[in-house]
């Protein structure tokens, strides 16, 4: 493989650009208890022609994915610098943002979509109970029409259009390269038959996300909730480390531990789709976001994200040409992959992966949503945890909360 070429964005003084304040990361928390230990993979050594060191790589990533479905990814191609830019130009965004283009490009969920500009109450078109979470998501139809963009980014969507190409077409598919090769098969194998094309995201999107301080008495409803506990049901997700610490993942403890922060680094989780794909090998990401710690409470939260997609028309299966799979057999330990097997076991069809993510956004609640989130509705008690419990199109999914 050649090795991979750094990240060359566009120049941030063209003319006809505004001036852009400078993102200033947020001060990291003191605490250090309940953070979780995750293992960091630097996805230059893929270029190394030391057969040796490509194959250490490989056993380590193999070992983070099995155990917790969750890894940093260091030395991928993109500056600190450069990084920075782009978190300038979502903080851009919400300091400038229309009234007018809030109403225009507001998000309409029951389209089974996450695309346009999110306001901060909750998860659903209509206003609910103030979350404090505001998001713009740029999907297919965002990049084909500028018109369906904020104004005020306009001037900079040569930046954000090029930061999107290459953590798709250079990141994840390097990172895909890194998971064929644990399934033991060609180096394309993910890219080429799995991942969607056809856009900076393919059928996947890219997220501004901002998490305002919340209200005393959101937090009390919700319980330190900001998202549920979830996994992805796409590819791949990355999520570039911030500051701020929200982001949770549960253990094998079967506990919730916080992700602690690392300069520079790609925080990437599996999904759904690559625990099917691997027969449960990968481990799907149990993750949420919580109330950050105490010395943080007040602090604003700004978080970049790429979810990685896979073909929409897809019904997904284990990949029976690995060797991998084909010697150890499947792993049924987790997650959604023994339902897609018990379903297909009786002669029933899985949903399409553009099925799979479309009812789960459709039908997503608000961890304000007191009555919903309450056992005997969509909450069970499980060995003493609490659980959510949900039904999409035949496939049961328990999820710790």
């Amino acid at each position: 493989m050649a090795p991979a070429a750094p990240f060359n964005p566009p120049s941030v003084d063209l003319p006809g650009k505004p001036f852009v304040p400078e993102w200033i990361p947020p001060s990291i928390t003191k605490e250090t208890h309940n953070f979780a230990q995750l293992k960091s993979i630097d996805l230059s050594l893929l270029d190394s022609e030391d057969p040796a060191v490509v194959d250490e790589l490989i056993q380590k990533v193999k070992v983070a994915i099995r155990d917790d479905g969750f890894l940093f990814l260091e030395n991928y191609g993109v500056s600190l610098e450069q990084l920075h830019r782009q978190f300038s130009l979502a903080r851009y965004l919400y300091n400038n943002i229309s009234e007018e283009d809030k109403e225009r490009l507001l998000f309409d969920p029951d389209t089974g979509m996450w695309s346009g500009y999110k306001h901060p109450y909750g998860f659903k078109r209509h206003r609910g109970v103030p979350d404090g979470i505001e998001q713009f998501n740029w999907y297919n139809r965002e990049w084909r029409d500028i018109n369906r963009i904020p104004k005020c980014l306009h001037p900079f969507m040569d930046e954000i259009e090029a930061f999107c190409n290459y953590l798709t077409k250079s990141v994840n598919r390097r990172l895909l390269t890194l998971f064929s090769r644990v399934l033991e098969l060609s180096d394309d194998y993910l890219w080429d038959n799995v991942q969607s094309h056809g856009s900076p995201t393919g059928e996947g999107y890219f997220r501004h996300a901002l998490f305002r301080p919340v209200q005393k008495q959101t937090a009390e409803s919700s319980k330190g909730l900001r998202m549920h506990g979830h996994t992805d049901f796409g590819l791949t997700t990355l999520l570039f480390s911030v500051p701020i610490s929200c982001l949770q993942i549960w253990g094998r403890d079967e506990e919730w531990h916080y992700v602690p922060y690392k300069p520079g680094a790609l925080v990437v989780n599996i999904g759904d789709t690559l625990e099917i794909v691997s027969g449960g090998h990968f481990k799907a990401t149990r993750h949420r976001v919580f109330k950050p710690p105490a010395d943080q409470l007040n602090e604003e939260r700004l978080s970049l994200v790429l979810f990685n997609s896979s073909v929409g028309d897809l019904r997904m299966a284990p990949a029976k040409d690995s060797p991998l799979i084909q010697r150890e057999g499947c792993v049924e330990e987790q997650g959604v992959y023994k339902e897609f097997k018990n379903r297909t076991a009786q002669g029933k069809l899985v949903p399409t992966n553009r099925e799979w993510r479309e009812i789960q956004i459709a039908t997503a609640t608000d961890p304000t949503d007191t009555v919903r989130n309450r056992v005997g509705a969509d909450q069970v008690l499980i060995d003493g945890k609490l659980m959510q419990q949900r039904e999409y199109m035949g496939v049961k999914v328990v999820l710790p909360v």
